[in-house]
This record gives C-alpha cells, structure tokens and sequence, in this order.
C-alpha cells in the first residue's frame, strides 16, 4: 500500500494497475494497492481483466506524452 506519489517513483516510465483502497475528499485515489506493473501497457490491461468489480486505478507513472497522444479514463 502506498500514496499515488510514492508508487509513481517506485515504477517510474511504467504502466500501473491498483486497487484503491482510500480516496480524498473529491474522490481521488489516495491510498493504492499495486497490482500490476509493467512498460508493457497490454501487460496492465491484461491483469486488469482479473480485478473486474473492484475499484482500481491505472496510470502511466512518467512524463506526460508528447502533443498527439491521448489518454482515457475507464470508471
């Protein structure tokens, strides 16, 4: 279990998959348990097919990508 910030530099330039386990007041993830890890992003998509039902966060823990890159956010 670890903070957003934490888990970013731990897998720095790496695709993360956690399970929330706390949220901030509007609704952010605040404490995370890291499921998967991988710079592979097929890698997280993957596991998180096994986590279905639960409440999870996945993010890219670099740099933002360059102009031209999108990015989506599953709820």
């Amino acid at each position: 279990m670890a903070t957003i910030q934490d888990i970013k530099k731990k897998f720095r330039n790496e695709w993360v998959l956690g399970e929330v386990l706390d949220e901030d007041e509007k609704g952010q993830p605040k404490i995370v348990k890291v499921v998967a890890h991988s710079k592979d992003r097929s890698e997280t998509y993957k596991a998180m097919k096994k986590h279905i039902g639960k409440h999870i966060c996945h993010f890219y823990a670099g740099e933002i990508p360059d102009k031209g890159y999108a990015a989506a956010f599953i709820i």
